[in-house]
């Protein structure tokens, strides 16, 4: 029998599960949900609550240490919320990327918005990083994590960022078409 396909989720505290019980952090809710379709699954919480693009760029060898094929790369949100400039953003997450994609990693590549008060121009820097990335890098893309729970009371906990149990279902349903597409390039020797 084939070992199990395993996924790390390299991320900060929307990965890590801040302020919830440890089996409703995002990376549990989906080996949970690909469990529940009949998919051999292991996903590695690799979230670390606070980390920038630079933290998860200081930490990659220590995280690749688990052996995951595959990786979920959620990072940016702290370095959006610091109003740190695009381009050191970008460059983190092209040096992770081009990491990944050289150790023959499959990759999904979730993307970040800064928030609104950080004015239109670093908006649309901010998330151009990520559009440029995914082309440059051919990974699978999901434009913005947190979809479906952004902005929403009822999905956010008091702090308005950090998603609640019910949250994380969200953006785990929201996300799973994307996750399915890296198991199926992954199964198909595709790397990323």
């Amino acid at each position: 029998m084939a070992a199990s396909a395993r996924i790390l989720a390299l991320g900060d505290s929307l990965t890590a599960g801040f302020g919830l019980a440890a089996n409703a952090a995002f990376p549990v809710r989906l080996e949970k949900a690909l469990q529940a379709e009949g998919r051999d699954v292991t996903l590695i919480n690799g979230g670390v609550s606070g980390d920038t693009t630079a933290g998860g760029l200081a930490r990659l060898d220590w995280a690749l240490a688990a052996k995951p094929q595959m990786v979920i790369l959620e990072l940016g949100a702290n370095d959006a919320l610091r109003g740190l400039n695009p381009k050191v953003t970008h460059a983190n997450l092209d040096a992770i990327l081009k990491r990944l994609t050289t150790d023959g990693i499959g990759v999904l590549l979730a993307g970040m918005l800064a928030p609104p008060n950080m004015g239109r121009t670093f908006q649309d820097e901010f998330k151009a990083v990520y559009d440029q990335l995914a082309t440059r890098y051919d990974v699978v893309f999901y434009p913005f994590f947190l979809d479906g729970v952004a902005g929403d009371a009822r999905l956010v906990q008091s702090d308005g960022l950090h998603p609640t149990a019910a949250g994380v279902d969200v953006l785990v349903s929201h996300i799973l078409p994307a996750v399915r597409t890296l198991l199926d390039r992954h199964a198909k020797g595709g790397g990323r």
